[in-house]
Order: C-alpha cells, then structure tokens, then sequence
C-alpha cells in the first residue's frame, strides 16, 4: 500500500506540474505588463524545477521503459548506464542487443528484477500497477516521464531524463538543438494555403476501424505536421468508428503505420473499403504509410515529422 501510494504521488506531481505550466503560461498571455510576466515566468520556472527535480548521478544500472526514453537517453550518450530496456524501445539498433523486460504496459517484476536495476525511467503509462508496487516495495528509485503529445513535451522529457541522470549541460544542449529543429517544422507548418484532412487509422479488424481521436499520439502528429484530424471532434483516445463518421468527416488522405497484423493495411485494401471509397481520400486514393516511431515524441520527432509533413504536401 505505501509503495502504490508513493508510485500514485510521483504521478500526481507530474500532472501538478503540468497543470501549473499551462495555468502559468495563460496567465502570461493575458499581462500586459512584460516585466510582471517575466518575474511571474521565473517564479512559476523555479517552483515547477523545485517540485520535479530528482538526481540519480551514480545510477549505471539503468532501465528504460519507453522508445521515446530510451532514444533521449542515446541521444544525451548515455546509453552505456543502461542494462536492459523495454520492447517499445527499437532505435537505435543497437539497443536490440539489451535484454528486453517486456512490453511498457504489460511488465513483468521479476523480468525487471533480474537485471539488478538501480534506477528505472519510465513513461507514465508503464504498468501494470501492481508490478510498479513491486519495484518501489524493491527500494529501486522509479522516475515517471509524462506523456504528452506536444512540441513542449518532447522538449520537457529531455529535461527530466537529463535531471535524472545528472547530465544537465548534455540535456541543455540537446533540447536547444531539437527546439531549433521544432522552430523549424513550424515555419514549414506556417506558410500552408489550405491544412489537409487527415484520418489516421490505428487498425484494421475486419473493415471495423480503430481510428484516432484527440489526446493520442497520432493527433499530436498530424497536427504539428500542419494537417486537421478529422475525428478529434467525435472521439478523445482510439475509438472503433462507424462508417456514417468517417464518411461525415470527409478525410483528404488516410494514414496508417507501417506495420504486421491488423496495425498494418495495403492501400488497396484499406481505399476498397465503403467507410473510405466515399471520402474525398478514398476518391483520389490518397494513403499514406508512416513509421510507427512517427508517434513516439523524443529527440527524432522533429525529423520524422517533417517527412510526413512533406508525404502530405509535397514540399
């Protein structure tokens, strides 16, 4: 009970924190008086570092649960403190060569346990919660990254996974240069005419299709790739879709993941199906396949999303 407590606090504080930012940053946009807003900006700053920084400088026994966290911590060069890692963690391939614990939402303590870990960095989604309770009952410090689908939160993760490791300088320098490829996306994002429909499909389970809503990843990317997602205003999370929605939501181009099972679609497939043949996307046979590491927010999201951006625009 005192370890889910603790592992529930940490979460809490991660969405506190989260929740003062943007409370914060409205209230900024709202001043007038730009001296106020920067005393306020550094006063809310140091309060959020205050509340969030956790240091494990001597940690080299370190799992990772998360591609995104694993490729931050290649990216810092890091990567030689780390003894195992989760199997969403793909990139660089080198990583393949680390024991593997288990998929980040289905962990197993023992798989965990087994590599002696002395500090794991964790997406907030990791579970399943009982395993969580296991490790903290186990005294091995546990670090939660929040899950966000947003230019900020890539940049936010560096700063966090750079604080738990104790390389502050390395995670500055890294997220200055992911920020000015951000910038640079945007400016692309800027000067687009008319914004394309995108209906992006999770999954195909026999013509019934998962497609995403607000609040998931592919959201997140289709709308920094400059691009409207069609079903944020009908689902939050990945929904089962009619087929009278989708036709409603008259989508310009489908989007899957590349991908095996029934995450994977071939073009023909997927236009053939009623749901799709009588949208505009379905008309003009636009689909368009992107990696699934497309979705992932960590250091290569600027990269992967200016080629879908160009897949999209041709430019």
């Amino acid at each position: 009970m005192k370890a889910k407590q603790s592992i529930e606090n940490k979460k809490v504080k991660i969405y506190v924190t989260i929740s003062i930012y943007k409370i914060v940053v409205g209230f900024f946009a709202s001043q007038g008086n730009l001296k106020m807003r920067k005393l306020l900006f550094l006063s809310a700053f140091f309060f959020v570092k205050a509340v969030t920084a956790e240091t494990y400088k001597e940690a080299h026994s370190i799992v990772s649960i998360g591609g995104p966290i694993t490729e931050i911590i290649y990216a810092l060069g890091e990567e030689n403190r780390l003894v195992a890692r989760d199997s969403t963690s793909l990139y660089p391939s080198s990583v393949e060569k680390l024991p593997d614990v288990g998929y980040m939402r289905r962990l197993s303590a023992e798989g965990v346990l087994s590599v002696a870990p002395d500090l794991i960095i964790a997406r907030e989604t990791s579970g399943p919660p009982e395993v969580l309770e296991q490790l903290e009952s186990a005294s091995i410090p546990i670090i939660f990254v929040a899950e966000d689908y947003s230019a900020e939160s890539v940049l936010n993760s560096i700063e966090v996974v750079g604080q738990a490791l104790g390389v502050n300088e390395k995670a500055k320098n890294l997220k200055q240069k992911v920020n000015s490829e951000l910038q640079s996306l945007k400016e692309k994002v800027a000067k687009i005419d008319k914004k394309k429909r995108v209906l992006f499909i999770l999954s195909n389970r026999g013509g019934r299709l998962n497609v995403a809503g607000k609040n998931t990843g592919a959201n997140g990317v289709i709308e920094l790739a400059g691009a409207i997602n069609v079903m944020a205003d009908f689902y939050s999370g990945y929904k089962i879709s009619s087929a009278e929605a989708i036709i409603s939501a008259a989508p310009d181009v489908v989007v899957m993941m590349e991908g095996r099972g029934d995450h994977s679609g071939s073009k023909k497939e997927i236009l053939s199906l009623s749901s799709i043949s009588e949208t505009p996307a379905g008309k003009t046979n636009s689909f368009i396949l992107i990696p699934p590491s497309t979705l992932g927010f960590g250091p290569r999201t600027p990269a992967l999303i200016k080629e879908f951006h160009q897949t999209l625009y041709g430019k």
